[in-house]
């Protein structure tokens, strides 16, 4: 393994600002995260935040229709575990702080801090911060805080409190969060310890965060220059068991090895090596780190747009997660992927709810953001009419049974979820007459463009309702026993293949491309040559009725069917890609992945390798200009579809794993690991050969560069 690679220090970083750094350098652990905050200077964006841990409030309207979502939910976020108080001998405090160094070890889970500390006479100290989170289980948090002087003697004392704060102000950008006011807390100190319970008046949840050390929360010493005291510090998210003597607690030392045994396991499964360019090789582990660290792993809960690495996107679930992130996981730690499809079958009959008020009898349909499973957004053109996230859930339980071969899961989980969701699109669509024929369609609907809302016949859409039904019959006749018990009846299943069959999808025959909709080609152009550069995104400059009436795209949308699918000859994909690219903003983080691995498969190799130079290192170039809000997580699965996808050209066609080397003329090996159908793989590309070893399980045939192969 490379180890250099998973180092990343705050020197390698333009932006300085603390926020952004606090971001950059959270750690979490699918449960909970913490953000890399100074721990003795202020911020309002500091803080602890706990994956489907929320509040809700009443979303108001000016104009209420019938159906439209109830309530706001909002992450809340707790207080901050690493905050601490450093007292002189004269009670002052070391309240003025400097950041010299950071530096995050993707090897073992370690984020080490380095401030200089001093107070209102000009003593200084020096504070160096570690921390590091368990993952097996996944409740604490070790602290170990170094306190060194430079040029102080006399008696130091810290204290280390939970610290009850207000909510960062509220903001216009939908993107970020919104401030909360129904909290309640109730704290309980005890000699060693401090728990705190927050409630949430409204959505009746609750959670426990804790701090406690051995001898106290509060530690006084003596100090001359050049001698350092070092006290641990544990912060606890419960609920926290007050009966459980907490002296049976991890150390700190214990708490470091759990999580660098966790690090290594994951990264001897999954990692990806880039040789040949030693910064995109940093940000892919970065990435792939960060992508772990944020996963729900208990069926209950998912993976929030901004991780636990900030409050953007007040933690709401979206399709993010089955299209940039859920291949990832089924690739290389089946587990998490299943208990992603198990938090979406949890809300099975909330989607069924959902979908009635939709005026739709039959079928689910899940909400568009959410974190309960009850829809949240307000803006349904560019919410809840983003119907395709049915289809796009289905298909992340197709990767799944594909990558896993897991049919007994996908028996109990997955068959039902796809016959809902392909029932909801029997009942959703109509026929109509296109040139002549009868052709089932899909009316008013938005795609993954948000750019272009309310269409008739959205090709992404369509191509994913058409994918959706068709697996729905493919899996009633696989568990036909199950299905019969879920009400399928010959001739449902007749309907679904017969609608898959006469699903219409636009295309245009004087360019010889499909189509985004049946209006779109009708549209002018977006002026982009009019448009200054500070106007992006367009979303925060432009009513959304002004860009609705353009063409012009804010990520990939018919795109992202062709790179699904794969089954468009090179000549059309070529024209496709053409004719997108120029009307797409990327103004969404979701784009720019998807524009380069297609580009690698097209052979566009310059423009494959500057969009993956852009995607891979989004977050660390702050290239969208919020990334103080939260990681961009789909972004990060998305920068391994383009490596894995793109580059390493892994496709499951017919149902079969197929690899071709598409590696950029700038690197001189790709190295990924996968599993495949309980086969760990080892993929080495190199520009004129790729080698495949097989490092567990059984010998397989798979299909490399063209030619089937025997790996064992």
């Amino acid at each position: 393994m490379n180890n250099n690679a998973k180092i990343l220090t705050n020197s390698e970083l333009k932006n300085q600002t603390p926020s952004y750094l606090e971001t950059i350098f959270s750690i979490s652990n699918g449960h909970f995260g913490v953000r890399a905050s100074d721990p003795v200077a202020k911020s309002i964006t500091a803080g602890t935040l706990v994956n489907g841990f929320f509040e809700i409030s009443k979303i108001n309207y000016g104009e209420k229709a019938y159906g439209y979502a109830e309530n706001n939910q909002t992450i809340v976020n707790l207080p901050d575990l690493r905050a601490i108080e450093v007292f002189d001998a004269h009670h002052r405090l070391f309240d003025k702080s400097q950041l010299e160094t950071q530096y995050l070890n993707m090897h073992k889970g370690l984020l080490v801090s380095v401030y200089q500390i001093s107070n209102s006479a000009g003593q200084s100290l020096k504070l160096t911060l570690k921390s590091t989170i368990q993952q097996s289980p996944d409740s604490i948090i070790g602290l170990r805080y170094e306190i060194r002087s430079i040029n102080y003697t006399g008696t130091v004392t810290i204290k280390k409190h939970l610290n009850i704060k207000n909510n960062h102000k509220g903001s216009d950008d939908p993107r970020k969060s919104r401030q909360i006011s129904t909290l309640s807390y109730e704290k309980n100190v005890l000699d060693s310890s401090e728990v705190l319970k927050v409630s949430t008046q409204q959505s009746h949840q609750f959670v426990e965060i804790g701090v406690y050390s051995d001898g106290g929360l509060e530690k006084t010493f003596v100090l001359k220059p050049d001698q350092r005291q070092d006290f641990d510090f544990l912060g606890l998210v419960g609920p926290i068991n007050r009966k459980m003597n907490l002296r049976k607690y991890p150390t700190f030392t214990q708490i470091l090895a759990d999580s660098t045994r966790f690090w290594n396991d994951f990264w001897a499964k999954s990692e990806v090596t880039i040789s040949g360019n030693d910064e995109l090789n940093q940000a892919m582990h970065y990435n792939l780190f960060q992508l772990m660290s944020s996963a729900g792993r208990d069926g209950r809960t998912n993976i929030a747009a901004k991780g636990m690495s900030g409050t953007g996107y007040e933690g709401h679930y979206f399709w993010d997660t089955e299209m940039y992130m859920a291949p990832f996981f089924a690739f290389t730690n089946n587990k998490i992927a299943r208990d992603l499809i198990k938090y979406r079958y949890s809300l099975l009959d909330l989607s069924k709810k959902r979908a009635r008020t939709l005026g739709v009898d039959q079928g689910a349909l899940f909400a568009w953001r959410t974190i309960d499973g009850h829809e949240a957004s307000a803006y349904y053109p560019a919410g809840t009419a983003q119907y395709h996230i049915d289809a796009d859930i289905a298909y992340a339980i197709y990767c799944y049974l594909t990558i896993t071969g897991d049919k007994d899961f996908v028996e109990k989980y997955g068959l039902e979820i796809v016959l809902e969701t392909a029932r909801f699109w029997k009942n959703f669509g109509s026929y109509s007459l296109i040139n002549g024929k009868k052709k089932f369609c899909f009316f008013d609907v938005t795609g993954p463009d948000e750019y272009t809302a309310l269409v008739d016949n959205n090709y992404y859409t369509n191509r994913m309702a058409k994918f959706n039904l068709e697996f729905a019959v493919k899996l009633i006749d696989e568990f036909s026993r199950k299905a019969d018990s879920l009400g399928v009846t010959t001739l449902e299943k007749k309907e679904l293949a017969k609608i898959a069959k006469d699903i219409y999808l636009p295309y245009d025959q004087k360019l010889a491309i499909n189509q985004q909709d049946d209006s779109s080609f009708q549209k002018p152009v977006w002026p982009f040559s009019q448009t200054p550069s500070e106007n992006y995104p367009l979303l925060l400059h432009y009513h959304p009725l002004t860009i609705y009436r353009y063409q012009v795209n804010k990520q990939a949308d018919t795109l992202l069917a062709d790179f699904l699918f794969d089954d468009l000859s090179k000549e059309q994909l070529a024209r496709e890609y053409d004719y997108y690219e120029k009307i797409t903003t990327h103004d969404s983080s979701l784009s720019r992945s998807i524009f380069s691995a297609l580009a690698a498969r097209i052979g566009l190799q310059n423009k494959a390798y500057k969009y993956f130079n852009d995607t891979v290192r989004t977050d660390l170039t702050d290239l969208q200009g919020n990334s103080c809000d939260g990681l961009h997580l789909a972004n990060l699965g998305g920068s391994w579809l383009t490596v894995t996808e793109g580059f390493g050209g892994i496709i499951i066609k017919n149902d079969k794993l197929t690899i071709n080397n598409h590696l950029p003329k700038e690197w001189n090996k790709l190295t990924i690991r996968l599993t495949y159908q309980a086969r760990r793989l080892e993929i080495v590309y190199l520009p004129n050969n790729t080698e495949v070893h097989l490092l567990a399980g059984k010998p397989i045939v798979i299909t490399v560069d063209g030619a089937s192969k025997m790996i064992d």
